[in-house]
């Protein structure tokens, strides 16, 4: 079927996300595709429901407002939302999903972007650059430095993953490049699975004790609330790194903080418990965690494919041909 150059497609982007997201490239696709009705102004100036009306689907981002029962009640006609950031959790209601919307979802497409950050952070971590660095810096001896500092090998360390979501596989596959040993801790990995990543799957407590390295890749959920506190942090071994580019809340803030500060353990954090950080927080305090400001998803590279990705899916539902990045209705649950 060819595409209906007449239906209505309502782009609900910030300029700043249209401008992130959307390469022109991108935006004449869409635009040779349907009639486009693009959002203006802030986002509180919006008026959704006369964006919405007679629109068949949308593509929204960073900073659009929810589409909430009642504007989906207002907007009979829309039947696709194709989403260019990550979690929908809080842009559509969760039932209607399926049933009444299908809904698309870019976030798969920054799972690279996230893995070559956490691998950033690890190798970094292991070779003290962030201390070589300052050293060199501040004038301190050349060689007092390489001996202080004398690094350790990925490749030779265990490195825990907390979660095989998409991101937490895309690190797997890095992480084999590098040939070090990775166990896995995820309720839903199957032996088969496990076996075809080449990771050993184990209970959490059992990563936690036995890995050198441990990154997180789970989603933030009630039942993942505060997955690592004090307990489980204190399985960790002395010297042992913690890597978070998921979501602050996996881990009990104040416990970690308070093992950072004892020294015992060192961390990699690109997200917090509460965000942005403020200009007295404790977390800027620690001199043994590299901070980055919830960056990990956030490429130029990963921000493209996830517009394009969601401008094709646009066209393709136009077309009735088959989605590629449609979210089923019975993973909306567990999706970060």
């Amino acid at each position: 079927m060819s595409t209906d150059a007449h239906a209505v497609v309502a782009v609900l982007l910030t300029e700043q996300t249209r401008a992130t997201v959307l390469t022109p490239a991108a935006e004449r696709l869409l635009a040779g595709a349907a009639r486009v009705r693009w959002a203006e102004g802030p986002p509180g100036d919006w008026d959704l429901p006369g964006l919405l009306d007679g629109a068949v689907a949308c593509l929204t981002g960073w900073g659009t407002p929810p589409i909430t029962e009642q504007v989906l009640a207002n907007s009979p006609d829309l039947r696709l939302v194709a989403h260019t950031a990550g979690s929908i959790r809080a842009l559509v209601p969760q039932d209607a999903v399926g049933a009444r919307l299908t809904v698309c979802q870019s976030a798969g497409l920054i799972a690279d972007s996230v893995a070559e950050l956490v691998i950033s952070q690890i190798l970094s971590a292991l070779r003290d650059l962030p201390a070589l660095d300052a050293g060199l810096r501040a004038g301190q001896e050349w060689s007092a430095l390489r001996e202080r500092y004398p690094g350790r090998l990925l490749g030779a360390r265990t490195v825990g993953v907390v979660g095989a979501s998409r991101t937490g596989r895309a690190v797997i596959g890095l992480l084999r490049a590098f040939r070090a040993r990775v166990l896995v801790a995820d309720p839903l990995l199957t032996a088969a699975e496990a076996d075809e990543l080449g990771v050993t799957p184990v209970e959490l407590d059992d990563l936690l004790r036995g890995s050198d390295v441990v990154t997180l890749h789970a989603p933030l959920l009630p039942q993942t609330q505060g997955l690592l506190g004090a307990r489980e942090l204190s399985l960790l071994a002395d010297g042992a790194l913690l890597v978070n580019a998921a979501r602050g809340g996996l881990v009990d803030g104040d416990a970690l903080v308070a093992e950072l500060r004892s020294g015992r353990i060192r961390a990699a954090l690109d997200v917090f418990p509460t965000e942005p950080l403020a200009p007295d927080s404790p977390w800027r305090q620690l001199p043994n965690a590299i901070l980055s400001p919830h960056t990990a998803g956030h490429t130029v590279d990963s921000h493209a494919r996830q517009g394009q990705a969601m401008v094709e899916d646009v066209v393709r539902f136009l077309r009735d041909e088959p989605l590629r990045y449609a979210v089923a209705a019975d993973s909306v649950g567990v999706l970060a």
